[in-house]
């Protein structure tokens, strides 16, 4: 079968057709594509803010936690061992580099002792390298306190049995929250590891 001018003419008209179909369907392709590009954008956006109300919500309920945890610390810190002051979130800068306490306490004279409070909502295995730089680093920020016994106290609101273990074995006190009111528990015989 031969292939005259009209078929020639005829595929070509055909062939336009599709050119134009394909054209126009390249075109809603890409304003589709920009769309997905706007609305990932503020898909994105969105995601960091609540990221960032997220982030203030843990602050808040960090602080929340320490604010709860004060009350009762200052009473164990003064009555159980004799601190005469106790200053809620102490934080302190030198030569670039910053150091945060939740509770600072102390006493001069006779007792000659601190005691930094690392308060936690839900206590995890790094607070305790995280409780024993603050207190490795703690002389260099406070001089004044170069030659005190220094002891570690991880208070925590959820605190599982194995790591109140791991943190009794690394020499600190642990205190947990009972009826809203922070405790210490400890062991009758444990030795806590001055720093």
């Amino acid at each position: 079968m031969a292939t005259t001018s009209e078929d020639v003419w005829q595929i070509l008209a055909e062939l336009a057709t599709a050119q134009k179909e394909t054209d126009l369907l390249l075109k809603e392709v890409s304003q589709q594509q920009k769309e997905n590009a706007q609305q990932q954008k503020k898909t994105d956006k969105q995601l960091k803010e609540l990221g960032r109300q997220i982030g203030g919500l843990g602050a808040k309920f960090g602080s929340f936690t320490e604010g709860l945890a004060l009350p009762s610390m200052e009473t164990i810190l003064r009555q159980r061992f004799g601190m005469k002051v106790v200053s809620p979130s102490v934080r302190a800068s030198e030569d670039g580099q910053h150091l945060e306490i939740d509770v600072l306490a102390y006493t001069n004279g006779e007792l000659n002792t601190a005691y930094i409070v690392e308060v936690k909502s839900h206590a995890r295995e790094e607070y305790i390298t995280q409780l024993k730089s603050i207190l490795q680093r703690f002389r260099s920020f406070f001089p004044e306190h170069k030659d005190k016994k220094l002891y570690g106290i991880l208070a925590s609101v959820d605190l599982s049995n194995e790591l109140r273990e791991k943190i009794l074995q690394e020499g600190f006190y642990v205190a947990r929250i009972y009826d809203q009111v922070f405790e210490l528990d400890i062991p009758d015989n444990f030795q806590p590891r001055p720093y």
